[in-house]
């Protein structure tokens, strides 16, 4: 998957500016630093995330992801629920992911 991630995301980045949140980019670090160490984390920060607009979660939605969160049936996880409702937010449809809890949750996935 990470050779299909790399390459598409290269392609994406030409074609529209990447959005994400705060609490995104908490968790990737968190894992890439699980799986590669600060070298990698480190790679992250210098290469990767400077071409990624983030936008801080306020109060509101938090509050209202927390209310999503404990209805919801689903298995998706509470970063999950949050990244759901900031596209929402930015009227976003398509999400740059794998995770099949995206379609699910009415989003396109790329690649």
């Amino acid at each position: 998957m990470h050779g299909l991630a790399a390459g598409t995301l290269g392609e994406v980045v030409r074609l529209e500016p990447l959005l994400t949140h705060n609490y995104v980019v908490v968790e990737t670090i968190a894992l890439v630093e699980r799986r590669l160490g600060r070298a990698g984390v480190d790679k992250l920060l210098d290469e990767i995330l400077p071409v990624v607009e983030t936008t801080w979660i306020d109060r509101d939605t938090h509050v209202s992801v927390v209310s999503a969160y404990r209805r919801a049936s689903a298995r998706a996880s509470f970063v999950d629920h949050t990244s759901f409702e900031f596209m929402r937010l930015q009227e976003l449809r398509t999400a740059f992911a794998f995770d099949v809890d995206f379609r699910t949750a009415g989003f396109e996935l790329v690649p």
